[in-house]
């Protein structure tokens, strides 16, 4: 399974130059918890709950635009890696999303929550069979076999 396979196609994303607070009340309107943070249509960063205080970060944000808070060169991942690749990229670097881009457009985004969600409906990689074990023609005994019959 990739990630074009669970990624959120609609992103949330702002820009640098906007208030903090504009981007706290964004991410609690649309209960969410990252929005990435763009300039002429490039990722630049990623803003988080975290980065905006928090909760009790009304007096963190005062007066601050995004990019003062912002985390810069977000990590981010093509539609075409494995989900695993991502699971590791974020428990690695300890980050809850992943923007995913294409060349140099966003097109997607995961997050831990997105790849929780996955495990919790039961997702399973599939089994590859490269080769089968050959069949023991008619007659032939095993070894443990003829053991057994001594």
């Amino acid at each position: 399974m990739r990630l074009k396979d669970v990624m959120t196609t609609k992103v949330e994303t702002i820009t640098e130059d906007r208030p903090a607070g504009e981007a706290w009340d964004r991410m609690r309107a649309r209960r969410i918890h990252h929005l990435v943070v763009v300039r002429r249509g490039q990722v630049v960063g990623l803003v988080s709950e975290r980065d905006l205080g928090g909760r009790n970060g009304s007096s963190l944000r005062a007066g601050k635009a995004v990019g003062e808070l912002m985390t810069p060169h977000a990590v981010t991942a093509d539609p075409r890696a494995p989900i695993r690749q991502a699971a590791n990229l974020l428990r690695g670097r300890s980050i809850g999303c992943l923007p995913v881009v294409e060349g140099d457009r966003l097109v997607g985004i995961v997050t831990l929550t997105d790849l929780l969600e996955l495990i919790g409906r039961g997702y399973e990689r599939p089994v590859e069979r490269t080769h089968r074990r050959p069949r023991r023609p008619e007659g032939v005994l095993r070894r443990r076999d003829l053991r057994a019959s001594r």
